[in-house]
């Protein structure tokens, strides 16, 4: 479909869009609006009040790169550039993940086991876009949370987040715990690492989102073991370690965390009832 070059009332071409979106969505006017508002920076009301204008010229070209992209299986998120999660919106950018309603399950899990009002250490590890990061931070104002990423554009975009939502994170550039202060301990550790098979069949559909956040090595397990290998000097004694993985992973990761000296070892699971964040309490004790 070809945005029209003459001038045609709003509501007209959302019309349109909506049929061209028919072919790559399940939500196809849903789909059309919300494109309509990004390209015009109206919310959905001005939308709505504005319908029978005519789309002013100078954003045609700019909707049509829209729908271009969005039909080539762009995700829609990354189309808009913004991406919903629990009660606030996020910047996005195929530097990092969109996140997901899977992953409100990990900042809930962590939520339950953190004080009200305490200035708990948390660290986020491999934060992408700092959606976690920054829905503890939001959550628990006390808390002092530090965030990192091996991708320095991730952080970039974790970053602007963080301004935009007027969240107080600490961004750190490195790789797991290795790049963090000599000394520094944490009371609650969560993660939502890569955990893809380097063969898994979803990788296909997940093509237009970084490799570095999906693929975690052969087996799916690497980053969790890493992570296991590096955490013990960075827990205070009692500290919480939560992951996030796959839904039939969570057995391998629970053993995995008891191998570890990880205790009250449990499961926490999605809206449909499957296993999507694994966790245990370290009984270590560190000077």
């Amino acid at each position: 479909m070809a945005v029209p070059a003459d001038p045609v009332p709003i509501v007209e071409v959302q019309r349109r869009l909506a049929r061209a979106l028919a072919e790559v969505s399940d939500q196809p006017q849903a789909e059309a609006r919300w494109l309509l508002e990004a390209s015009l920076a109206w919310d959905a009301a001005t939308l709505l009040r504005r319908a029978d204008e005519s789309l002013p010229t100078q954003l045609q070209t700019r909707l049509q790169t829209l729908l271009a992209r969005r039909l080539a299986g762009e995700p829609l998120a990354y189309c808009l550039g913004r991406a919903p999660f629990l009660d606030f919106e996020l910047e996005v950018s195929p530097a990092v993940l969109i996140p997901r309603a899977d992953t409100e399950v990990l900042v809930e899990a962590a939520l339950e086991r953190m004080p009200v009002d305490a200035a708990t250490q948390v660290l986020d590890l491999g934060t992408g876009s700092g959606a976690v990061a920054l829905a503890i931070a939001r959550s628990r104002p006390r808390a002092r949370v530090t965030a990192v990423d091996k991708s320095a554009a991730a952080l970039t975009v974790a970053e602007r987040n963080g301004r935009a939502l007027g969240v107080e994170v600490q961004w750190q550039l490195g790789h797991w715990c290795r790049d963090l202060p000599p000394g520094q301990r944490f009371d609650l550790v969560l993660s939502n690492p890569p955990y893809l098979a380097a063969d898994d069949r979803h990788l296909a559909d997940l093509s237009h989102e970084p490799t570095l956040a999906l693929v975690a090595g052969p087996t799916g397990y690497e980053a969790f073991t890493e992570i296991l290998r590096q955490i013990g000097g960075r827990l205070r004694g009692g500290a919480w370690l939560l992951f996030e993985h796959g839904w039939e992973q969570g057995p391998g990761v629970r053993e995995r965390l008891r191998a570890a000296g990880f205790t009250a070892v449990f499961a926490q699971y999605d809206q449909a009832g499957r296993e999507r964040v694994s966790g245990g309490r370290w009984t270590g004790i560190h000077a």
